[in-house]
């Protein structure tokens, strides 16, 4: 059975593997990250904490389309600036499932001009899937600022 220290640098490793593929526009490393059966919901702004109004646009992980998606993203933006911070990470009594809570603050700008700026807290949640760790959900971006 795995030590706990050795999973928290498991998960730090992945979390950091996500951004360095953020930072360097670097597709297959970032859709490295991800369970086959994965599915991204996002809010629609970083105040819609209720996910009634939340959506779902890519469905279920599908590497091509995901690798399309993520290479039209990349290649139409520019990355401004892509801090993030891991905050928390909380291990399953099994060992087997983790999450991260994880402040970020990216900012794109469209070949257009148009801003899209993710700022604000999310929490990804991994599973131990033969020997390595995989993304298996992960909230949109929320801003926490104002919740006590």
């Amino acid at each position: 059975m795995a030590n706990k220290g050795k999973i928290i640098e498991d998960i730090k490793e992945i979390v950091n593997r996500e951004t360095k593929a953020w930072d360097t526009q670097d597709v297959e490393l970032l859709l490295s990250i991800f369970h086959p059966d994965f599915v991204w919901v996002w809010p629609e702004n970083n105040k819609t904490h209720d996910p009634m109004n939340w959506k779902i646009e890519l469905g279920k992980f599908n590497h091509s389309r995901w690798e399309k998606t993520y290479q039209n993203l990349f290649s139409n933006h520019k990355l401004k600036h892509n801090r993030r911070e891991i905050k928390k990470i909380v291990i399953s009594k099994e060992n087997d499932g983790a999450f991260a809570v994880v402040d970020i603050d990216t900012l794109w700008t469209h070949n257009n001009g148009d801003k899209n700026h993710w700022k604000g807290r999310v929490c990804k949640v991994y599973a131990k899937v033969n020997k390595e760790w995989k993304l298996t959900m992960h909230t949109g971006v929320l801003d926490y600022s104002l919740i006590k």
